[in-house]
């Protein structure tokens, strides 16, 4: 007896071949029929009629990490499509973890979720996950802040060969482990203070555990971007490891337009012979920490260290200066999503330039004051980057769609603050603005971005693809109707038009609704894919 039969949906099955009428059949965790299933029995016939029957959709570039054992429903996410998520992103994972990193996150953790932190590596991590239980599918790159806090790396300076090694070794564990690879964040700190010999070596490290996979979030997204491209691209080369560019954009109006460079150099990489990719959200605005304002000199040590820099005020008012020389005239394009104290819950969705004008303060001063007072703990969204942009980079072929975003929920602990609406609206905002309203992307084309170019660069093991004897990973979404509903001012909305989703072959979303169902499993290098 089969479990399910999607019946008379459109099959878009991932490759970018044209869709087609037929039943898909289900049984236990795998697609177990494509084809006319009418004279087969099943527990239940879902009618699908006028849909699209997909590849469940892989963020290739997510951000849940520990949140899916606050939140392992992962609704934002699930009511996307998304049936799988790669965490470990921008050089941050949830191990290893450091004797300072454990005190800092679990002090959060606790503080934020009532969660306990019961690990220090990736098998500690996925236990407790795996425990827990997800909704989703979770792989995990392994950070490399992570890796060179915890061999004391935490300043403006290369690793001596000793800690190198140490740091290598890290990274080869964590793979050992089931990491499926090494990401680096070249603008936050620990991270930001390795040269390309040791992201090489890195990049390298993860290949000998079988991981040879390299994501970066650039050192620079504006004024050195083309700089960056071709250190990542070297990187890659000398590691014989396969790039991965996260979030690809051009950050800044003077900057507007350098993608079209950078993807000719990433042209050029792959006409030789590497493996490059990239992703992208369909967003003009980026978000990240407000602290990534601050020059790499002020992040230089620990948490502890940068605060009480920025409390004293003497260096408080000289960084001011350099603040204002840098955004002067650009604070209406930083709004405040998220901070971690009552204190300045009134700022959240609102601009530097108003939160200063409304305090009586400069904005440079503002924003020191700010992060003293959360502890550096600010999230911001950052207008800065233009539409002509995003079309460049999503037209481009090896584009694959990620949301850059944790899971969150419209109720609980992860509804805090004003998120950016990508964490809910990302894959359906490809689906209604750069396919029905623009026909920048075929459906086809949208669906192979979201499904089996992702898995086929993370050699992903029979997902990705609607085929008999893959597993049963399926979005069941109405092309059109399909689309986001969450916007800057009011973010925390599902998005519509996405009927069902099956997870390892077992219902988590139906009538666009969660189903409460966990059919998730943790996907391991060398065990799981």
């Amino acid at each position: 007896m089969l479990d399910f039969i999607l019946t008379g949906g459109l099959i878009v099955d991932g490759t970018g071949k044209p869709g087609f009428v037929t039943d898909v059949a289900i049984a236990g965790d795998v697609i177990a029929r494509v084809g006319d299933c009418s004279e087969l029995a099943a527990r239940e016939r879902v009618g699908c009629a006028g849909a699209v029957v997909a590849p469940g959709f892989i963020d290739m570039h997510g951000h849940s990490d520990e949140v899916l054992l606050v939140n392992p429903l992962a609704s934002s996410k699930l009511r996307q499509g998304i049936t799988t998520e790669v965490g470990g992103n921008c050089g941050t994972s949830p191990a290893p973890l450091s004797h300072r990193e454990q005190v800092d996150r679990a002090l959060r953790l606790q503080t934020r979720h009532g969660l306990e932190l019961s690990w220090t590596d990736f098998d500690g991590f996925f236990a407790a996950l795996e425990r827990a239980g997800c909704a989703l599918n979770f792989c995990c790159l392994v950070g490399l802040g992570n890796t060179r806090d915890a061999v004391d790396g935490i300043s403006p300076r290369p690793l001596d060969a000793g800690a190198l090694e140490r740091e290598c070794s890290l990274v080869r564990e964590a793979c050992a482990q089931g990491a499926i690879g090494v990401s680096s964040g070249l603008m936050y700190p620990p991270g930001c203070f390795a040269d390309a010999e040791e992201l090489t070596a890195l990049a390298r490290a993860a290949g000998d555990a079988g991981g040879a996979f390299y994501a970066t979030h650039l050192r620079s997204e504006g004024d050195q971007l083309e700089a960056a491209v071709e250190e990542a691209l070297a990187v890659g080369r000398r590691a014989e490891a396969s790039v991965q560019f996260s979030h690809h954009k051009a950050a800044g109006q003077k900057n507007w337009g350098k993608v079209h460079r950078t993807l000719a150099l990433i042209d050029k990489a792959k006409s030789r012979g590497m493996d490059v990719g990239l992703d992208q959200y369909p967003y003009k605005a980026s978000s990240t920490g407000l602290d990534a304002i601050l020059p790499e000199d002020v992040k230089a040590g620990t948490r502890d260290d940068v605060i009480a820099r920025l409390a004293d005020a003497r260096y408080a008012a000289a960084l001011a200066a350099r603040l204002e020389f840098e955004w002067g005239g650009r604070w209406n394009d930083i709004v405040i999503s998220t901070v971690s104290t009552s204190r300045n819950r009134n700022v959240e969705g609102r601009s530097i330039a108003q939160i200063a004008a409304a305090r009586g303060r400069p904005p440079a001063a503002t924003v020191l004051r700010m992060l003293v007072e959360e502890r550096l703990d600010v999230s911001a969204i950052y207008f800065t980057m233009c539409e002509s942009d995003v079309r460049a980079v999503l037209s481009y072929g090896s584009t694959c769609i990620g949301s850059d975003a944790a899971a969150r929920a419209t109720s609980g602990p992860t509804s805090a603050g004003r998120p950016h609406p990508r964490a809910f609206g990302t894959f359906p905002r490809v689906f209604r603005r750069y396919v029905r309203e623009t026909a920048l992307l075929t459906l086809e084309e949208a669906v192979r971005r979201s499904t089996w170019l992702p898995a086929t660069r993370l050699r992903l093991r029979r997902r990705g693809k609607v085929a008999e004897g893959w597993y049963g990973d399926i979005a069941v979404f109405d092309p059109q109707r399909i689309g986001d509903t969450a916007t800057y001012v009011e973010p925390l909305c599902y998005p519509v038009g996405v009927r069902h989703v099956f997870v390892n072959g077992r219902p988590a979303v139906r009538d666009e609704a969660t189903t409460g169902e966990m059919p998730g499993r943790v996907l391991r290098r060398g065990r799981d894919l």
